[in-house]
This record gives structure tokens, C-alpha cells and sequence, in this order.
């Protein structure tokens, strides 16, 4: 890889720490930044000494961004927001502030930029954070020609919010509520592949403009996920229907709270399959076979450790 420099919007979070363990692996000197340096100094010890450095950055706040992106031979925005609060809403972090990240990319003259959204973006849905995603994308490739975009499906792996917080209900819980009847359709894909996917892109000049839905081998409905993680935890439970208008309701209520565990938007996107469509360039075409959930599950969601009966 002959990158001197890249730099790493959201490089703190769960995807944002592969990529940069991935490129600090490939003798790249990686530059996070994140709203918070003082949080994330951790990131430091994903490379050796100096090799990785932290500045402060908000997408929202062009002067910042300027400065993160000053002598950068690559960009890559990995910064991901599922849940409104007060001024971060889904246009400011993926529309106007992915707009920022690419506006500045271009004028520093860096070479080459990765937008990581969303499978399914698009500009025209109903659902507020899948249309930030899909203007976000429209503002980013007339801001930065030649930008690679990379749209992950739901994206697993240890110290993931996805199976790791069904695998607590699965625990807690004696009775796990459905999303409808459970057939909404999803296609996990495992971080490491995301991360490979950027590695890949960058060592390949012929990606630019070009986007890649990246999904895991297999297609999983929402029930069939659950029950692997009940094996996972080996735990019998009771898999409960609930329609979608009795979601609506809960979302609702639960939008007075100061941190709502349920948003109305993601309801919505419950509603709706999050798989790969059409002949779209994917993870196969970048030269990466994906693993499937069942590999990597295992890994970090233990059974539960059972005392035995005296």
C-alpha cells in the first residue's frame, strides 16, 4: 500500500477500530479523527509508537474537518449515527456532514476517499436514516470525484450492538418479541470483511467511483437469527409475534424518553429486507469471500456457564 497518510473519520467506532488496525497492519500511518481524542487514546495501541494519532474532528464543523484532512493521501468516513439526539440528527452527520468530509478531501488534493453507508441508501425513502444515506451519497460523489462508496449490511463481530444485545435479551428475558413475524430479511456481514474491503479498495486504483453492497454468504430472517443465538447461549425461549402497528405505539411513547431504546425509524427498517439486490458489485468482486455469522458467532457469544445441582 503507498499511502503515507490516511486519515480515519469515526475511526473509534466498531468498524472505524478494524480499519484502523488493518491499515496500521499494512505499515500505513493512520490518522483518527473523533469528536472526543481524550476518549479514544486506546486507538493508539493499535499500531507501534507514533504510527497512529488522534485529533479532534466533527463532520458538522468544516474547520475541523480542514484541518484533520491536511496532507492526507486518503480519507476514509466511516462515522455512523442510528439514533437522533439533539443537534447530531441523520442529515447533519450523513448528509451534510459526509458532504464536509468529501468537500474538504477534494480541495486538500487528497487522492482517494471511501464513504462507508448503508445497503438500501436512497434519497427518496421514507425512512429518515436511510434517506440521510442516500443524500449523503449523492452530495459526496459530486463533492469528490472518483470516491469509492462501500454499503455494509447489518455489520457483526465482537463488541458488535447487534448480536451482542440479542444475545442479552436472550439471557434476560423469558419471552423475545418479533418484529412482525419474524421474516424481515437481513444479510450480516462480518467487520473484518468490511475492513478487508477497504484495504482492498485502496490497494486498487480501478474502485474509484464505483460502489460495493457488501452482505455476508447467507441471507438470515430475523426469527433465524434469533434462534442462533439462543443456541449460542443454549436457552429455550419463547419467540413472540408482535405486529408492527404495536411497534409504532411503543416507539412512540418511548420517544419522550431522554435515550430511547426504540426509535420510529428503526421500526421502519424492520419493516423492510436489508439484503443485496440486483447485479451490484460486491465482496466476491474485490477478491474477498465472506465468512457467514455461524463462524464467527461462536467466538464472542458464549453459552451461559450453568451451575450444576447439588
Amino acid at each position: 500500500m503507498a499511502f503515507k497518510l490516511v486519515t480515519v473519520f469515526g475511526g473509534s467506532g466498531f468498524l472505524g477500530r478494524q480499519i484502523v488496525k488493518s491499515l496500521a497492519a499494512e505499515e500505513t500511518n493512520v490518522r483518527v479523527a473523533v469528536r472526543h481524542p481524550e476518549r479514544a487514546s486506546f486507538i493508539e495501541r493499535l499500531g507501534r509508537d507514533g504510527q497512529i494519532g488522534l485529533v479532534h474532528a466533527d463532520v458538522w464543523d468544516e474547520p475541523t474537518v480542514a484541518r484533520a484532512v491536511k496532507q492526507s493521501d486518503c480519507v476514509i468516513n466511516c462515522v455512523g449515527h442510528y439514533v437522533e439526539k439533539s443537534g447530531a440528527t441523520f442529515d447533519a452527520i450523513h448528509g451534510q456532514g459526509a458532504h464536509n468530509v468529501a468537500r474538504q478531501a477534494e480541495d486538500a488534493g487528497v487522492g482517494r476517499l471511501i464513504h462507508i453507508s448503508g445497503l438500501g441508501a436512497d434519497s427518496r425513502s421514507d425512512s429518515p436514516y436511510v434517506r440521510a444515506r442516500g443524500i449523503g451519497e449523492d452530495l459526496v460523489k459530486g463533492a469528490f470525484e472518483g470516491v469509492t462508496i462501500l454499503r455494509p449490511s447489518v455489520i457483526f463481530g465482537p463488541d458488535d450492538a447487534f448480536f451482542n444485545t440479542l444475545a442479552g435479551m436472550a439471557r434476560r428475558a423469558p419471552v423475545l418479541p418479533l418484529f412482525g413475524m419474524g421474516r424481515t430479511n437481513l444479510q450480516p456481514v462480518f467487520v473484518g470483511d468490511v475492513a478487508a474491503a477497504c484495504m482492498k479498495v485502496l490497494a486498487d486504483s480501478s474502485t474509484q467511483g464505483k460502489i460495493y453492497e457488501l452482505g455476508g454468504p447467507r441471507v438470515y430472517t430475523y426469527k433465524a437469527l434469533l434462534q442462533l443465538v439462543l443456541k449460542q447461549v443454549d436457552r429455550r425461549r419463547v419467540l413472540l409475534p408482535v405486529p408492527f402497528f404495536l411497534w409504532d405505539r411503543l416507539a412512540t411513547f418511548m420517544a419522550f424518553f431522554p435515550n430511547p431504546p426504540l426509535t420510529r425509524d428503526q421500526v421502519k427498517l424492520m419493516k423492510r429486507d436489508n439484503v443485496i439486490e440486483g447485479d451490484e458489485l460486491m465482496l466476491d468482486d474485490l477478491g474477498i469471500s465472506p465468512v457467514s455469522v455461524e463462524k464467527i458467532l461462536s467466538t464472542y457469544i458464549r453459552p451461559d456457564r450453568r451451575v450444576p445441582a447439588s
